[in-house]
């Protein structure tokens, strides 16, 4: 089964071909970031517009490299949800057009499903079941997975995502847009233990995350020390490397606990900051003293892409799941009610 996947739930829009003998065929991806920097965030109604001017163009190139034609296609899958509205409109307007238009069924995809999925693209696959960590601008979520469809939420951010309170500092310490990376790249510059931000909700049960703390230690950080010290610059590289080592701290004190709870061997860490170089060799190091492993997918698919949305798609659809000629995308969505496969 060959399957065509949308995404545009924010400011990329992502494009692919997955076919469940031969893999992913194409995959292309647009990012908006150049719309939005002077604006220093995502302004929805441009993200919108770009949409309707890039997806139809980026499905042509992908069908191109894959060397498919409209009659090769067997389903179609979009992002239903979560998002911005009117992203979502676009992608799933389109994609449940040409579905009509095909003769093929069309799925509307859970967004963070797609995330917690796009590690089975890479080898060695995970098996089932395992803990996901789906961390990303908008969504900081701890899941214990069972299987396809089989999800329980064991805990998530109360305020600021991860990657939302990443953007946020990295505005504080005035630095451009997008700033999660912005702010890991300052951080590779700062003296390790300068500076020692709070661990927050680490000293309690749980495995629910708060970070909008984090934002205001760092302002007031930046307001107290900038002013006194020699190397301003070189002081908000100090804020930019204790503010991550915060994060990426309290994101592996939570997900060993969670190993811990649920007893699964596996950890899928996936979403946009999931790319975080110290994330990664940090939850590595202390996963393995959890006899534990860590699955990630490949840079490229952890930010929003098509690609998660055609493999996400290709198992519901052939599983003979449907969605009516109706759509209703949902800018919030419940990844537990979602039907299993």
């Amino acid at each position: 089964m060959r399957v065509l996947g949308i995404e545009t739930s924010c400011d990329e829009t992502g494009v692919a071909v997955y076919d469940g003998g031969r893999g992913m065929l194409a995959h292309a991806v647009y990012s908006q970031i150049e719309i939005h920097a002077c604006y220093g965030g995502v302004v929805p109604e441009l993200a919108s517009r770009d949409h309707v001017r890039k997806t139809l163009p980026m499905i042509r190139q992908v069908m191109a490299e894959a060397g498919l034609s409209a009659r090769d296609l067997e389903g179609v899958a979009y992002t239903a949800g979560p998002g911005l509205v009117g992203a979502l409109l676009v992608g799933a307007a389109l994609g449940r057009s040409l579905a009509w238009a095909w003769g093929v069924p069309a799925i509307g995809v859970h967004h963070m499903e797609g995330h917690l999925l796009a590690p089975l693209l890479e080898e060695p696959v995970p098996d089932f079941p395992f803990v996901a960590l789906l961390v990303s601008g908008g969504h900081t979520q701890l899941v214990a997975v069972a299987g396809i469809g089989r999800y329980q939420l064991l805990g998530e951010s109360l305020d600021d995502a991860a990657g939302e309170a990443f953007d946020k500092t990295a505005k504080l310490l005035g630095l451009p847009y997008p700033g999660g990376p912005a702010l890991a790249a300052l951080a590779e510059r700062g003296e390790p233990g300068r500076y020692r931000f709070p661990r927050p909700m680490t000293d309690r049960p749980g495995l629910d995350f708060s970070f909008s703390g984090l934002k205001t230690f760092a302002l007031n950080t930046l307001h107290e020390e900038v002013a006194v010290r020699t190397d301003p610059d070189q002081a908000r590289a100090d804020i930019a490397r204790a503010f991550e080592e915060a994060v990426v701290e309290t994101l592996i004190v939570k997900c060993r606990r969670a190993v811990r709870q649920v007893g699964y061997p596996r950890l899928v860490l996936a979403g946009g900051v999931s790319a975080n170089r110290r994330l990664r060799a940090g939850m590595d190091e202390a996963l393995a003293k959890e006899g534990a492993r860590v699955f990630y997918p490949r840079p490229a698919f952890c930010t929003d892409n098509g690609a998660m949305i055609a493999f996400a798609g290709w198992h519901r659809l052939r599983a003979g799941q449907r969605d009516s000629l109706s759509f209703a995308p949902r800018a919030r969505w419940d990844l537990a009610s979602l039907p299993a496969v």
